[in-house]
């Protein structure tokens, strides 16, 4: 990097331009997981995404839901990377259908929370203030 680069309020996000027309994944602050071809990026790093799949994962299978065009406010990508196809088609991972993905999904979501219940109740009965937001799935 040179000092043009600190100076030049692009340098980070230009980068990005390089990967318009490739099929990326986007990883939100949400959690959530996008995957889709990068039509166009701005100077805060918003992206356009086209042909763009919600992908869910649960264990070790996923089921893709359809989204279309999807614009994604640069401060929520936390990651983002190209789809390298050769390894696309050669995940351990099997596709099932969105109903059977998002129930799943539920069913995950509920265990974790019951998890969270049993902690709290746990940390209660032994006197302990309960902080719900630092209870995670580190404690699990």
């Amino acid at each position: 990097m040179n000092i043009m680069d600190d100076l030049n309020p692009l340098a980070g996000t230009a980068h990005l331009l390089e990967e318009v027309d490739k099929k990326l994944m986007v990883l939100l602050r949400d959690g959530r997981t996008l995957i889709g071809y990068l039509r166009s990026v701005d100077q805060f790093a918003n992206l356009v995404l086209h042909r763009t799949i919600e992908r869910i994962h649960v264990g070790n299978e996923y089921g893709d839901i359809p989204r279309g065009v999807f614009i994604i406010r640069g401060e929520n990508v936390v990651l983002l990377g190209e789809i390298d196809r050769e390894k696309e088609t050669k995940l351990p991972l099997k596709e099932i259908s969105v109903d059977e993905i998002l129930d799943a999904q539920r069913r995950e979501q509920e265990q974790r929370q019951e998890k969270h219940r049993l902690i709290s109740k746990a940390l209660k009965e032994r006197g302990l203030a309960v902080n719900t937001d630092i209870i995670n799935e580190d404690f699990c």
